[in-house]
């Protein structure tokens, strides 16, 4: 190449890196300052996990759940110190009151999103998770009061877990470890753990869900026995111990004679009875505009060999609707004279 030509290629490298919307030096920077606000956020996310649990996270706590070197936590935490969000001492890392503020701040957005991305994108509730951790620190607050109002100010995002308020309060989460409830007592699922993954997916493979009454049938030192509305499930003590339940509330149970569209059979048919009291804001208004209304008579129109979605015919149009949807459409299956639920 000439001197003419190495010059030209000098100047368009300079021109490249100085370029301050996309040059090399300005996206290491954006990058850089991403990478660091992430890892503030998910440090501040731990310590009050660790506080709700009446404990105090430590600077090992940081690195096994972070993944980073002692002396990237040690930075951190020096990090959070000067921003006035915590408090180190010989017991461990707590949060001040406005770290504690901006912590939830970030949990508010994480579960926000999982909130728009069940309701809105239909994502399967195992993927739910890693999803809004990517997103969680990329939103602004102006984003996030735009999502909540959008999604109709839920109070629950999909597991269970209780979205902090504008304002950075949090309601209580009322409940207690399935491994505590007593046999022959039915309870309410107010919330599934979504964390460690693979002790989740086998929540998830026994169709378990919040808001849904489960009975504890036997008591076993290593496994519980629970019969749902989707039968008997026998699951490990330690898999129960992510599965949180309160009692139930006359609000809370289905009427005898109801079940949940997810459930018929089929070729069955039922006439809606209403939606499930915790299918909010546009889920519930999508539900709605498919004619899922009270009185509306649907029918089973067609199996998915892979199980999701469904198809069913609704005021005779056809429509497909995931296992997850379903669930929130209450039914009062249409009976034959004989007694049999009635096919078409």
């Amino acid at each position: 190449m000439s001197a003419l030509g190495l010059g030209m290629a000098a100047a368009l490298l300079a021109a490249l890196v100085a370029a301050p919307k996309f040059g090399l030096v300005a996206r290491w920077k954006r990058h850089r300052a991403y990478r660091a606000k992430s890892r503030s956020e998910d440090a501040l996310k731990h310590i009050l996990a660790w506080q709700h649990r009446s404990k105090l996270a430590t600077l090992e706590s940081l690195a096994g759940t972070t993944g980073l070197r002692p002396a990237a936590v040690l930075r951190v935490v020096a990090g959070l110190q000067t921003a006035g969000w915590v408090e180190s001492g010989a017991g461990g890392i707590a949060l001040t009151a406005s770290g504690e503020r901006r912590a939830l701040q970030v949990v508010r957005a994480h579960r926000l999103w999982e909130r728009h991305l069940s309701d809105d994108a239909n994502m399967p509730m195992g993927k739910l998770h890693q999803a809004a951790e990517r997103a969680e620190h990329s939103l602004s607050r102006e984003e996030v009061a735009r999502l909540d109002a959008h999604l109709g100010h839920p109070q629950h995002d999909p597991h269970g877990d209780p979205i902090p308020r504008p304002d950075g309060t949090i309601s209580a989460l009322e409940a207690v470890s399935l491994n505590e409830w007593p046999v022959g007592r039915p309870a309410l699922i107010a919330h599934l753990e979504d964390e460690p993954q693979a002790v989740f997916r086998r929540i998830l493979l026994a169709n378990l869900r919040p808001m849904q009454v489960v009975n504890v049938a036997e008591s076993e030192p290593n496994h519980l026995v629970i019969e749902t509305d989707g039968g008997r499930h026998r699951i490990e003590r330690s898999v129960a111990a992510n599965i949180h339940v309160r009692e139930v509330r006359p609000q809370d149970a289905l009427p005898s004679e109801r079940t949940r569209l997810a459930d018929l059979a089929q070729g069955a048919s039922g006439e809606v009875a209403g939606l499930s009291p915790d299918c909010q804001g546009l889920s519930r208004r999508r539900l709605l505009d498919l004619g899922l209304t009270p009185g509306t008579q649907v029918e089973v129109a067609l199996d998915n060999t892979f199980g999701d979605p469904r198809a069913f015919r609704v005021r005779g149009t056809t429509v497909a609707l995931r296992r997850q949807q379903a669930e929130q459409v209450l039914i009062r299956p249409i009976r034959s004279p004989d007694g049999a639920e009635a096919a078409p």
